[in-house]
C-alpha cells in the first residue's frame, strides 16, 4: 500500500512540474500592455533590457518586432500548406518560435554571436536574437535602432532583398511595418510609466 502511495504521489509529482512548465511558456495574457506583459513574466523585463543593452536596440523595438512575428508565442510557426485541401503538407517557411527566426539566419545568428545552445522557443534569445539581426541591419544597411519601420522591413524581407527594396510592391508589408513602428511608440509609452 505504501509503494502505490509513493508512486501516485511522484506521478502528481510530475503531473504538476508539467502543467507549471506549460504554463511557463503561454504568452502574456495582455499582449498589448508592455507593463502588464513584463510583470506577467517577471524575467522578461531583464532579458530584454539585457538584449537592449548588449545590441543598443531599444526594448520597445524588440517587443513591436517579437509582437508582431509570434504574438509571443513560443513555440510559433507558420501555416502548413494542404495538399488537395485534405492532406498536411510542408509548411510555408521554417520560421519557428518567438523571433520567427528561419533555420539559416539562426543558424548565422549562433554562429556570429556565439550562441550556440540558444533556442527559438526560449524568450531570452529570442530577443538576443532579434537584437542582433536589428544591430546587423544597422550596421550594413545604416539603419537607425530606433527605426522600428525599417528595421522591421530589413527583419522581414532580409538584408538583401531590404537593399534591393524589393518591399516597394508589397502593400500589405509595408502597412505591417508601419504596425510595428507604431506598436514601438505605444510600447515606449507604456514603458515609460512602468513601475518595474
Amino acid at each position: 500500500m505504501q509503494r502505490v502511495e509513493s508512486v501516485l504521489k511522484k506521478s502528481l509529482l510530475v503531473c504538476f512540474v508539467c502543467a507549471l512548465s506549460a504554463c511557463a511558456s503561454l504568452p502574456p495574457s495582455q499582449a498589448e500592455n508592455l507593463c502588464a506583459t513584463f510583470i506577467e513574466k517577471d524575467e522578461w523585463y531583464e532579458q530584454a533590457r539585457h538584449a537592449s543593452q548588449k545590441w543598443g536596440v531599444p526594448i520597445p523595438v524588440l517587443m513591436a518586432i517579437m509582437h508582431q512575428e509570434s504574438h509571443f508565442v513560443a513555440d510559433a510557426k507558420t501555416p502548413r500548406r494542404w495538399l488537395l485541401g485534405i492532406i498536411p503538407w510542408f509548411r510555408e517557411s521554417s520560421a519557428y518560435g518567438y523571433a520567427q527566426a528561419i533555420d539559416n539566419t539562426w543558424e548565422q545568428y549562433r554562429e556570429q554571436a556565439g550562441s550556440w545552445g540558444a533556442a527559438r522557443d526560449e524568450f531570452d534569445d529570442a530577443a538576443d536574437f532579434i537584437g542582433w539581426y536589428c544591430h546587423v541591419s544597422y550596421l550594413t544597411l545604416h539603419i537607425a535602432k530606433t527605426d522600428a519601420k525599417n528595421l522591421y522591413l530589413a527583419y522581414h524581407e532580409g538584408h538583401r532583398g531590404f537593399k534591393s527594396r524589393t518591399f516597394i510592391k508589397k502593400i500589405t508589408v509595408i502597412k505591417i511595418a508601419e504596425k510595428v513602428a507604431k506598436q514601438a511608440r505605444q510600447f515606449q509609452k507604456q514603458l515609460n510609466q512602468c513601475k518595474i
